[in-house]
């Protein structure tokens, strides 16, 4: 039977941590914590794990409290002027299985009281990778416009992400896909309603909306040798 896996409780909890960013606080709190927001969080997950695979099966979605697809609450402070000891937000990632890290192509939730969305792409790939992604939009353009374009993809996404002001070395500042190829970021975001996040159809509402970002995914996936059917 369906079931909602979000509520008030959760953005509450959140609220409350942005309000009181500390770790005696939230070691005080920590079963709010783990009933509104990590084990909901898993449930999804696990539910997830079920359907990806009619998606691709190279994509995962893995229930484990630490190194899986619930992404980290400690915030990493060392390089930041933001020293707050917690994120305030819950993100889930379906990363490719061949990613290392969170810079690998994959499905993102994003669920915060500010904004909930959902991504997909590759995220600040490194450099080997992002030349690959720019050398196969020049040698692929067709496939890329049509990726890019594909209208269902188009209506519910916006591309997303930081470019570079000039275009990359070895790159003509007059190629025709140069606004594509200053891209940093190959992600694209869905913005989703509070009402579907908490409702009991968040699950099949986001397999539904990753899918249409199928040729997106696949596309990225080709240009870094990365299997995806």
């Amino acid at each position: 039977m369906a079931h909602a896996y979000f509520n008030e409780a959760t953005f509450d909890f959140l609220d409350r941590l942005a309000d009181n960013n500390q770790r005696e606080w939230f070691h005080e709190h920590k079963a709010h914590y783990e009933g509104c927001v990590r084990e909901p969080a898993l449930r999804l997950i696990a539910d997830v794990a079920e359907e990806l695979p009619h998606l691709s099966s190279h994509f995962e979605a893995i229930p484990k409290k630490v190194g899986g697809s619930l992404m980290r609450v400690h915030r990493d402070t060392r390089f930041g002027k933001d020293k707050t000891p917690y994120k305030t937000n819950i993100g889930i990632q379906f990363r490719h299985s061949m990613g290392k890290d969170v810079h690998a192509p994959g499905y993102y939730l994003h669920i915060s009281s500010g904004e909930c969305f959902l991504g997909v792409g590759i995220w600040r790939p490194d450099a080997p990778s992002l030349g690959k992604i720019r050398d196969r939009i020049i040698e692929k353009e067709d496939e890329w416009l049509k990726a890019r374009d594909h209208k269902p993809f188009q209506k519910k996404y916006r591309i997303s992400g930081e470019s570079l002001k000039t275009a990359p070395r070895g790159f003509s500042k007059d190629h025709p896909m140069i606004e594509d190829l200053r891209r940093k970021d190959f992600i694209a975001i869905h913005d989703l309603e509070l009402e579907l996040v908490c409702s009991k159809k968040l699950k099949s509402e986001m397999m539904k909306r990753f899918a249409v970002a199928t040729p997106y995914m696949r596309f990225l996936c080709n240009a870094l040798a990365l299997p995806f059917d």
